[in-house]
């Protein structure tokens, strides 16, 4: 797929324009790939119904075949055709949490072809509530199945640009409505499980979910077996092509740095809080850092150091997605 034309289309984040909505729809309606900007990171889309579209995703990608994908949906009448079953957890939570960065996990429509769900019975489905999303779903009138924009493995997008760097020539159309809100992709809540399963932490929180349905399981490890349920599992996810390192402690992480550069290295520190001006200094609200987190990574990553030294956030619910994101991001595993 390497020499294929890319084209960037500016587009209004609030209030995007019909005309360029239709254009990516049109590109949607022929097979061809499209990202787009989702409240949590971009995304790339195709036509979740069309196994060779989907295939294209896999491709520009170089994603394996068993990750599955995320269905994004706008409304009811589209939900039917991914969902088998839809049970009363699912409506309640919907209801609450839609649209937003809550992707449910449910058996799925036998019109889903085994390529988006990694050949797995069940399938992840959210509704995005970016107004540009919405848009572009309502047009094309077809679920998209639709994963980050970047290359397997590697950091999330969280602007066109980065979806640029690394799928330029591979798709046919990024539409840029400048920065994400949350910054880290959505939860994934399995609903197929008693009680419930949090497959991946993201945005919406542990607390609110539990404040609405009660008690969840938390499965954050990454061995099972036969297919996997949902995207984010991946022991290595999320990567900068820097090596990155993780610190419980700040002495730690400054007697590791001064050894590395006594030893001809070159590292940048990310602290939570502080004010040390030869490090990147992060918000000490979760949500805050979550939103920076991966622009952060994009800008470091950029400047090829030897070492990213990372100071990990306290091990709490609220810090769980962006503590998964950073222990995927350090894996050396593929």
């Amino acid at each position: 797929m390497n020499g294929h034309r890319t084209f960037i289309l500016p587009i209004e984040p609030n209030a995007p324009e019909p005309s360029v909505v239709q254009q990516a729809a049109d590109v949607l309606r022929t097979g061809g790939l499209v990202a787009f900007p989702t409240e949590t990171v971009y995304g790339l889309g195709a036509n979740a119904l069309d196994p060779a579209a989907v295939g294209r995703i896999f491709e520009a990608k170089g994603r394996p075949s068993t990750n599955p994908l995320i269905v994004h949906v706008c409304d009811e009448q589209l939900l039917q055709q991914v969902v088998a079953d839809w049970p009363a957890l699912a409506v309640k939570l919907a209801q609450r949490f839609w649209p937003g960065p809550l992707t449910l996990v449910v058996p799925k429509n036998p019109a889903i072809p085994d390529i988006v769900t990694g050949g797995g019975p069940t399938v992840a489905v959210r509704m995005p509530a970016h107004p540009v999303a919405l848009a572009l779903i309502r047009e094309c009138r077809m679920p998209l199945a639709a994963p980050s924009a970047n290359r397997s493995s590697e950091l999330s997008p969280t602007t066109a640009e980065h979806v640029w760097k690394g799928l330029e020539g591979r798709i046919d159309l990024i539409l840029d409505a400048g920065p994400t809100q949350s910054g880290i992709e959505s939860t994934v809540l399995d609903l197929t499980t008693d009680p419930p399963t949090l497959l991946r932490p993201g945005p919406l929180g542990i607390a609110e979910i539990e404040a609405l349905i009660g008690p969840i399981q938390k499965r954050l490890d990454t061995l099972r077996t036969g297919p996997l349920p949902s995207p984010g599992l991946m022991e290595r996810h999320y990567a900068p092509k820097t090596p990155v390192e993780l610190f419980s402690s700040r002495t730690a992480l400054d007697e590791r740095a001064i050894e590395l550069v006594a030893a001809g290295q070159t590292v940048k520190k990310v602290l939570l809080g502080g004010s040390d001006h030869s490090a990147s200094v992060m918000p000490t609200n979760h949500d805050h850092y979550a939103a920076r987190l991966f622009a952060e990574l994009h800008y470091l990553d950029s400047l090829w150091l030897n070492r990213i030294l990372i100071e990990m956030p306290p091990d709490t619910d609220e810090w769980l997605a962006v503590r998964d994101r950073l222990t995927r991001a350090a894996a050396t595993g593929s």
